[in-house]
């Protein structure tokens, strides 16, 4: 409970600087009503046959799209949260500060991220609000317990992408390739904006290798199929296959890039 309560005040303490920028929220709302629109009015101006066959069936590309867009973002905030956190407290000075108090390395971590994913969750209703109060997005026979189940674990293994990216941030300070090369590979073959059925082979063949493709696939299965246990728990298996191998190696590699600095001195370089 003693972390609990220190990963609620590394919330609270976002919250509070998020809250006195009111105007930077309302514009992200307004960005996410002309983000659904474009792929609305995108959904009504692609016709592949091709395309339409990879389909889940009873869906369109708009819903396919707007699913795709909505929860890829999970992605891009955990493999920016935990370094945007880095930067900033080295921008502030309190970085080494942070890292000798007796509060363990994976709770500071889950603590910086604990807010922006938070943030993100509401971004993401809206996204869907907008979706079907506006445009043709209706989910109606949608399993929301299988997807909220396949979201938690996507977090999770996508947590890992994010500590290991924050890892070179703590090593080479400026500019991050890693988070850059791990969001372009799976903006590519991850599935986002058309189904991975319709990649060459060997594109296919990466995208089984990440695990945002089995995030996506899990999320519109349940969102836009409705589908049971009997179909998502592969999804659900293969996030959770990737967040245990990946949290403990992003954690043994962060803490070893601290470690790295701390005896180089360059720690709180910027």
């Amino acid at each position: 409970m003693r972390e609990l309560r220190k990963i609620a005040v590394f919330f609270f303490r976002d919250f509070a600087i998020a809250r006195g920028y009111r105007g930077a929220i309302v514009l992200e709302t307004v960005e996410a009503l002309f983000g659904v629109a474009t792929f609305y009015y995108l959904s009504r101006f692609i016709d592949s046959p091709m395309l339409d066959s990879s389909l889940p069936p009873g869906s369109n590309y708009f819903a396919f799209a707007l699913v795709g867009f909505a929860f890829f973002d999970y992605l891009s905030v955990a493999v920016t949260a935990f370094d945007a956190s880095i930067e900033e407290a080295r921008q502030n000075r309190t970085l080494e500060a942070l890292l000798v108090t007796q509060t363990p390395l994976p709770v500071i971590i889950s603590g910086s991220a604990a807010y922006p994913f938070a943030s993100l969750a509401l971004r993401t209703v809206v996204y869907l609000a907008f979706g079907a109060f506006f445009f043709d997005f209706a989910p109606r026979q949608a399993n929301w317990i299988g997807a909220i189940v396949i979201l938690l674990a996507s977090i999770l293994a996508f947590a890992g992408l994010g500590i290991l990216a924050a890892s070179y941030q703590i090593l080479f300070k400026r500019g991050n390739p890693a988070k850059w090369l791990i969001l372009g590979v799976a903006g590519l073959v991850g599935g986002m904006m058309y189904p991975v059925a319709v990649l060459p082979a060997w594109l296919r063949f990466i995208a089984r290798l990440i695990p945002v493709t089995y995030s996506l696939e899990g999320m519109r299965a349940a969102l836009l199929m409705g589908a049971n246990w009997t179909i998502l728990w592969r999804y659900f298996v293969a996030l959770l296959i990737f967040a245990v191998i990946l949290i403990p190696l992003s954690f043994l590699v962060f803490a070893w890039a601290v470690r790295r600095t701390k005896v180089t001195g360059t720690l709180t370089h910027i």
